[in-house]
């Protein structure tokens, strides 16, 4: 099973903002601990109630400068959001992004959830899962086939075609985030990869996953050629965020290294390809404790 970590790309507190050059030395970090991939999350801004509007970099300018800093990592976004870039240029921006990478992207995709960003950036926000079925019949052959014919209510592309192509000749593969029946089906005929988050321990997992097999098997696809990833909350105790007594374990990872990599165990033994950690607080001192954990589990022999 592989382990990647969420990067600090947002505003964790409003004005206390990690700088590019704080979050390269992060992903070198990562890659040098051994993670097998780095990911980034795709907002343009958070507004919750009355609370300050915090912000984050543009996801995918933060993820092609790191292809260029890193050289093994897998690079990853959980997940792009569709309605944000036209879809057809999106396609094109992940071939061209899986070229200066050498191969490393995976092109995550969802249809967004949170409105006040749309508002504030001008995006529709109506029809969502209309707009990401209609994003993903131009993304998904322009990148597997190399070209496209689409017209649809909300978004078109006539006689498209990607050249030059990038290092894989089918494209990045394409993992969805997904909730709710017809974003499961949508993942179950288009997608590499599904995605469900967050989770703590892995009990939580086999609900979501029954969900995903009666999709596939509406759609008559094979299970076992999806991969299964999990998004995870990592807490480490003693950070001073909060009462270690209040924490889900349902929600959140926390406990020794010992305990972290016995849940990572645990994913792995139901067949998970790919675990994403984002670990709170953010920075330094988490990264090392879970790569701690990470050792620990590979050490076990969970990992081969």
């Amino acid at each position: 099973m592989k382990i990647g970590v969420v990067l600090p790309i947002a505003e964790h507190d409003v004005g206390q903002t990690f700088r590019y050059a704080e979050i390269r030395d992060y992903a070198r970090q990562a890659e040098a601990d051994g993670f097998d991939s780095i990911w980034v999350f795709d907002h343009l801004l958070f507004r919750f109630g009355d609370a300050p509007t915090k912000g984050i970099w543009e996801a995918w300018t933060v993820l092609t400068a790191l292809a260029e800093a890193t050289e093994r990592v897998e690079l990853g976004a959980l997940v792009m959001c569709t309605a944000f870039r036209n879809p057809a240029v999106l396609a094109k921006m992940a071939d061209t992004l899986d070229e200066i990478s050498g191969g490393r992207l995976i092109l995550g995709l969802g249809a967004g959830w949170h409105e006040p960003e749309f508002d504030a950036f001008g995006v529709p926000f109506d029809h969502k899962v209309d707009r990401f079925e209609e994003a993903l019949r131009i993304i998904v052959p322009l990148l597997r086939e190399g070209r496209v014919d689409f017209h649809g209510a909300h978004a078109w592309a006539h006689n498209g075609e990607l050249r030059p192509r990038g290092p894989r000749p089918g494209g990045p593969p394409i993992l969805i985030g997904a909730f709710g029946p017809r974003m499961v089906r949508l993942t179950a005929r288009h997608a590499d990869a599904w995605n469900t988050c967050w989770l703590g321990q892995p009990d939580g997992l086999a609900s979501r996953r029954a969900e995903l097999g009666a999709a596939c098997a509406e759609v008559g696809r094979d299970p076992a050629t999806l991969e299964v990833t999990v998004g995870v909350n990592v807490a480490f105790p003693g950070n001073g965020t909060d009462d270690d007594g209040a924490r889900d374990p349902a929600k959140q990872l926390f406990g020794s290294a010992e305990e972290i990599a016995a849940a990572l165990r645990g994913y792995a033994d139901l067949g998970v390809g790919h675990v994403v950690c984002a670990c709170s607080p953010e920075g330094a001192g988490s990264l090392a404790r879970l790569a701690e954990a990470m050792a620990v589990y590979r050490e076990l022999g969970a990992g081969e």
